[in-house]
């Protein structure tokens, strides 16, 4: 009998960071998948799963789209270079995706909102963008007893065929 390999704790490929409050603050139009630059130790500290989203958005900055205010920690596995956490990050994106973004972005009540950070079947880093809508306080409680329904009709249909 062979051993059971040993898990790693790293993410090679999934999601590794989500922001679940996007898409309940906004309504989504469109996403938008774009490749983000990151330093050797932030990838590492991704792969681990610890980052955080919750409160980023994304910007423009001199013609280009970046993201703000998202939460890397530091990698604690001995390196020696040290990174600003909570630094600017470059989203890649080509020249038209930026110019529709923008375009968008200009339209009143548009926002571009960081929806995941996940990597990809290569193993790359890529973070989906979604341009939202803002929703307001009884589009939310909406949303939220659209949910409960759609659970409760769920729960219904799986218990249909049983006796109480």
């Amino acid at each position: 009998m062979a051993k059971a390999a040993k898990k790693s704790g790293l993410i090679s490929h999934g999601i590794a960071a989500q922001n679940k409050k996007g898409r309940f603050n906004y309504t989504i139009i469109d996403t938008v998948e774009a490749g983000i630059v990151l330093k050797g130790p932030e990838v590492k500290s991704l792969r681990f799963g610890r980052a955080t989203i919750t409160e980023a958005y994304a910007g423009e900055r001199n013609g280009e789209i970046w993201l703000f205010n998202s939460y890397i920690p530091e990698y604690q596995g001995g390196v020696l270079s040290r990174f600003d956490s909570r630094a600017p990050r470059k989203l890649l994106l080509h020249a038209k995706q930026v110019d529709r973004l923008l375009g968008e972005v200009a339209r009143d009540g548009i926002s571009l909102v960081p929806l995941d950070i996940h990597f990809n079947a290569r193993g790359l880093a890529k973070i989906t963008l979604g341009i939202g809508q803002g929703r307001k306080k009884e589009d939310k409680r909406h949303a939220i007893a659209e949910r409960d329904w759609q659970r409760d009709k769920a729960r219904l249909m799986r218990n249909k065929g049983r006796d109480y």
